[in-house]
Parts: C-alpha cells; sequence; structure tokens
C-alpha cells in the first residue's frame, strides 16, 4: 500500500453515495488505519455540513467494521487496487423511551395511527394508548386471542377510522375506533362486520395501501379474499348456537354484519402465517406458510402464479420490499430469507438472495415507514432496512446490503425478568418502533421519530 511522508500507510478510494451529501468525483487516499469514525469525518468536513451527519460505509455489499487494512488484508485487496466506498446515513442506536404493561401477552401492535399506539392480545382485547401510555379505550372484541391488528387507510375523519383484527375464534372483524382528545368516555369502537369463511384460527389480516380490500390467512390452508365495504344484510347465515356465542362480545357484535369473501385462494398444503398485498393498488398478493412455500396471486382472478419452494423452512411472517422486487419470509430454522420475486428457477428449491441468520426463532418482520409525502415509498435512507423481533427478546435493525449481521439490535422486556420473552409483534413508523410480546409493550425511538411522541 502506498505510504505517505510521515510513513503512515494510506489506500486510494473513491466515494459514492444515494443521499443528497455527494462528493466530488475524485481519488482519497485514506490511512488505512481509519474506520468508520474517521471517514465520516472526513466527509463531513469536505462537504463543510453545518450540522454533522454520521455516515456508514459500504466496501464491495458489506458495511465497514473494522479498519481498511483489516477489511483489505482479510479481502486479499492490493495495495494499488482503488476501492469504491459508498456512503449512507447512519442508524442511530434506538432508545427506549416507554413500557405500557398489559396482562396478557400482546400478539399484535401499530403505531400507524400518529398520536397513539393499539394493541391485540391474548385475552381477545385491543386497546388505545396515547404517547403518554394513558390507556384511553379498551374493547371486548373477540372471544378468543387476537392474533392480528392493521390499520386499514381508508379516507377518514380525524377522529374515526376503520381497523382490521383477526382471531383465533374462527373470524376476522372490521371496527370503526372513534377517538377523542378532549373525553375519553368518548371513545368506542363499534363492530361493522364479521368476516366468515374459515374453519381455523386466523393467523393474520392484512389491507392493501388504498384501504379498499383485506387478506386473511388461516390455519385452515385459505387465504381470503375481501373488500372493506360494509354490507346491507347478512351474507353468511348464523350458524346454530353461534347467536349465545356473539352474546359473549361487545354490545355491538351482534349488529354486525356477518360478511362473505370475494374469493378464495387455495394452493397451500398446510397452515397459511401471512398474506399481504405488493405495493399500490395492483392486484397481486403473496403468502407463505408452514409447507416452506412462499406463493403469488393474482387475487382477482383468485390463482397461483409463482410458488417459491424453499427446503425445510416453514414460514411465520413474509414482508415485500417497497419496490415489490423481493421477499423477505422468516422461518422457524432462526433465519429470514431473502427470494428475488424477478427470478425464475426451474429448481425444486428456490435459491434465496440473502440469508439473515438469528440465534433464536425470528417471529416478525417490520419494514421502514414511507416517506411523509404519502407516496408510499420508502426514502432512499431507508429503503435496504428492515426490522425483525425473535423468540429471545431481541430486535434487530438490518441493511440488506450487507447482511453478516445486525446493523444494531436491543432487548426488550429487561425490566419484567431475567428470562427471555418472547417477541410477537413489531412496528416501524416515523422514527418509532413499536414491540410487543409475551412481556406485554415497549416503545422505542429509531432516528428522527414522530414530533408528537418526542416532544
Amino acid at each position: 500500500m502506498a505510504s505517505t511522508s510521515g510513513s503512515e500507510t494510506t489506500h486510494p478510494v473513491v466515494f459514492s453515495t444515494q443521499t443528497p451529501y455527494p462528493l466530488p468525483s475524485q481519488r482519497f487516499m485514506i490511512p488505512t488505519s481509519w474506520r468508520r469514525y474517521q471517514l465520516s469525518q472526513l466527509v463531513n468536513k469536505a462537504l463543510s455540513l453545518p450540522k454533522p451527519v454520521p455516515f456508514d460505509f459500504l466496501v464491495r455489499g458489506e458495511i465497514l467494521r473494522t479498519t481498511l487494512a483489516e477489511w483489505c488484508a482479510e479481502k486479499g485487496i492490493g495495495e494499488e487496487e482503488t476501492l469504491e466506498i459508498e456512503y449512507f446515513e447512519s442508524v442511530m442506536p434506538p432508545q427506549k423511551m416507554s413500557t405500557i404493561p398489559h396482562e396478557d401477552w400482546v400478539s399484535s401492535v401499530s403505531c400507524q395511527l400518529s398520536g397513539y399506539f393499539l394493541t391485540a392480545s391474548y385475552d381477545g382485547h385491543i386497546r388505545v394508548f396515547d404517547y403518554s401510555q394513558k390507556l384511553l379505550h379498551t374493547a371486548s372484541t373477540h372471544s378468543a386471542p387476537i392474533a392480528s391488528l392493521c390499520l386499514v387507510p381508508t379516507p377518514s375523519t380525524p377522529s374515526t377510522h376503520l381497523i382490521a383484527t383477526a382471531s383465533h375464534d374462527l373470524t376476522a372483524r372490521l371496527m370503526s375506533l372513534t377517538l377523542s382528545s378532549d373525553d375519553t368516555d368518548a371513545m368506542r369502537t363499534e363492530t361493522l362486520a364479521s368476516l366468515h369463511l374459515h374453519t381455523a384460527p386466523v393467523a393474520s389480516v392484512q389491507a392493501n395501501a388504498t384501504g379498499t380490500h383485506l387478506l386473511t390467512a388461516s390455519w385452515d390452508t385459505l387465504i381470503g379474499f375481501w373488500d372493506t365495504s360494509i354490507p346491507g344484510a347478512d351474507e353468511v347465515p348464523a350458524e346454530d348456537g353461534e347467536r349465545k356465542k356473539r352474546r359473549r362480545v361487545e354490545e355491538d357484535a351482534p349488529r354486525a354484519r356477518r360478511k362473505a369473501p370475494l374469493a378464495v385462494l387455495k394452493s397451500h398444503t398446510a397452515r397459511v402465517s401471512k398474506a399481504v398485498f405488493a405495493a399500490g393498488a395492483g392486484a397481486q398478493a403473496y403468502s407463505c406458510g408452514i409447507d416452506s412455500t412462499v406463493r403469488v396471486w393474482d387475487v382477482e382472478n383468485g390463482v397461483c402464479t409463482d410458488t417459491i419452494t424453499a427446503s425445510a423452512k416453514p414460514f411465520l411472517d413474509l414482508a415485500i420490499t417497497p419496490l415489490g422486487t423481493s421477499a423477505l419470509a422468516a422461518s422457524t430454522d432462526r433465519t429470514v430469507s431473502q427470494y428475488d420475486l424477478r427470478a425464475s428457477s426451474t429448481s425444486a428449491v428456490t435459491p434465496s438472495t440473502a440469508t439473515l441468520n438469528h440465534p433464536a426463532m425470528p417471529s416478525c418482520i417490520a419494514l421502514p415507514p414511507a416517506s411523509s409525502s404519502g407516496t408510499g415509498i420508502v426514502t432512499s435512507a431507508h429503503e435496504h432496512q428492515l426490522l425483525t423481533g425473535a423468540y429471545d427478546g431481541i430486535v434487530r435493525l438490518w441493511d440488506l446490503r450487507s447482511v453478516k449481521s445486525a446493523v444494531a439490535s436491543f432487548k426488550t422486556f429487561e425490566e419484567k425478568s431475567k428470562m427471555e420473552k418472547k417477541i410477537l409483534s413489531v412496528d416501524w413508523a416515523s422514527g418509532v418502533v413499536c414491540v410487543g410480546g409475551e412481556g406485554g409493550v415497549e416503545v422505542w425511538r429509531a432516528g428522527e421519530g414522530d414530533r408528537a411522541f418526542l416532544s
């Protein structure tokens, strides 16, 4: 490697970036003893930024975690070979902000509604908290554990919102949530429709980007495709004895319409864990199941158009990257696998493009929040990132450009017990991460955060 007059070893480097902070195109001679911190200082000084911006550095698909000399020695890089290093804004270490206790396990959380946290629990209740951790509303929604909750992004008034839940009582439900900042007694939920199709616990419910349709995934191997309109009359007749069970839930429940699906998607051969829509308003959807497959669907025609087959990977959760190019699937084999949705495979087993290894079983995946412009497109600073929650009680932040290890991680529910507490759900919005599981709910700050929450 080249040496300066002070006998300090240097290496030729060219920088590139997709951030709003580009450097002029030129070659730098960088001391090989430098690490991320010194490189970040160099970029800030060269750009004369008024406020320091911390950067991380990507070298040939790996985030730099050592000195340049150690990296070059490990990779066998010659001293005259110019390195192209891409820099991007660093992810600041997450900070714990609050704990929200629950008496039962929390299976699903949402922080998509600014100013509020929504939680769903094994006790069949949904709860609404404000950012001060105050419990604003509780509703007994299902007669069995709730497995999934989502905020349906339909046009609504500032105080009225649509929520969907899925439960082990074999149904999903559509509810209106009316909020009032002045009087908590005025807050209420009303069950508008109960969704009837499944003959086994419903594992998940997911809305599309426009809020016009839902997908339900069930242990009965079926996926339900629904619209979010409320029928004027029951579309599914009540079974004998069911009326007595319905009296055990809140008073609004008997008035809920019994809704039938638009289509039933059949292809999985074992329990379906998750079904999600593609980004945008298209008619494509994806699902994963215990049968070790990820399936692609044309929901309007009700047909499976492609199947990603893994080897002995029962899948528990699924997420599709913002541009729709990759599927991320969490498996009981302690991995999260990335699959290229654009590639065709003729082999019996579809190869993954990346594997995120976990020491314990990963249970949930959360993608970064969309840009504040409301376009639904993730900004470049976060487009490669994701969060995973696992049964060891740890949330991990990953960058898909370098998956050898997590970028950051934090342990949850430590104050409850020295024993590990399972994580069942993670949600991420506007710099706020909400974690639900065996220990209740915890809220963490990750990035800039919601101003209302951080003020």
